[in-house]
């Protein structure tokens, strides 16, 4: 049998032993796949976390803080996101506008005049939380091959934890996974489907204060978008560009108003047009030129017809 690798693309291989359980009697192993953590874009604590792949499909905070410890000690391990969490947690309740109106903010400049109190954000969160239906589950399952990001309490955890992963290979000493956690997490199995089951349907009592929790904090969004809407309007942003925004209505403009913006837009391309035309010098010039060859052209019709009046006029015989 060939060795076990400790390095794969960049990645530290930790092997977990999987203890047998009564679904599978059998014991297993389980092979994590870290590395520091280095994402495109940075944070202050890139330095103390590491980047874990391949995580076992019933992870969770309590199972890694169990391994961290088993290879450096208690006292290293802080917390860990998940994947699958950030992406939920990013899940909003503001309405269309208010996200757009609250991106556009994001970009065009970073003041603090449009931020909230310390108070009325605090209010805030505790309403959006209650806003949110309760989850039907009372632990998560990953996905195969998910990933996530430990966070460690300084950067010099980070070298021990890599360190400590190579004398894994050594020893064959395989960190147990879920050892020392059964009593930190709720059972899987069985129970775990019952109770989701009773999750599953909660009081409606719960249900209408979450309702009513949601318009709440619906209505105080769209409210606050329209505030937004009209400090936006006409306030030019770093680079002199003015946001177009309609703070009474988030619809689609009518045809009306849209075939009748977009005649101005021609007359003022037109007009543009016109006054670029006798922009340069020698464009003048012609344009003289043309004037008085129209002139000169003009003169010789008008001085053939007057020729012609006065030949006819000399014809002419008055009856005795």
């Amino acid at each position: 049998m060939a060795p076990l690798p400790k390095t794969i693309g960049g990645f530290s291989v930790l092997p977990l032993s999987i203890p047998p359980l009564p679904s599978y009697p059998h014991a297993a192993t389980h092979f994590l796949y870290v590395r520091r953590h280095e994402p495109k874009n940075a944070s202050p604590d890139d330095a103390r976390s590491l980047f874990v792949t391949n995580i076992p499909v019933d992870s969770t905070e309590p199972h890694f803080r169990a391994v961290v410890a088993s290879l450096v000690g208690p006292g290293r391990f802080e917390s860990i996101q998940f994947a699958a969490d950030k992406k939920s947690s990013t899940a909003s309740l503001e309405p269309a506008e208010a996200a757009r109106l609250a991106a556009l903010v994001s970009k065009k400049r970073k003041r603090k005049e449009f931020d909230d109190s310390d108070d009325d954000s605090s209010v805030n969160d505790i309403e959006e939380e209650i806003a949110r239906l309760p989850t039907t589950w009372t632990r998560p399952l990953r996905r195969s091959g998910s990933t996530g990001v430990i966070l460690l309490a300084d950067d010099k955890s980070v070298e021990l934890v890599l360190k400590a992963i190579g004398k894994v290979h050594k020893s064959k000493k395989y960190p147990v996974w879920g050892e020392g956690v059964q009593e930190k997490v709720p059972p899987l199995g069985s129970h775990w489907l019952a109770a989701h089951n009773k999750l599953a349907y909660p009081p409606a009592e719960l249900l209408q204060q979450s309702v009513d929790a949601f318009f709440t904090v619906y209505n105080r969004k769209e409210k606050d978008a329209a505030e937004l809407a009209k400090r936006l309007r006409n306030e030019p942003d770093e680079d002199g560009f003015v946001t177009v925004t309609k703070a009474s209505r988030t619809a689609p403009a009518r045809r009306d108003e849209a075939e009748e913006a977009r005649r101005k837009m021609i007359e003022k391309e037109q007009k543009k047009k016109d006054e670029m035309g006798n922009f340069y010098r020698f464009q003048l010039r012609e344009k003289k030129k043309a004037e008085q060859a129209e002139l000169v052209k003009k003169f010789d019709e008008d001085r053939r017809k007057v020729q012609a009046m006065r030949q006819r006029r000399g014809n002419f015989r008055p009856e005795k």
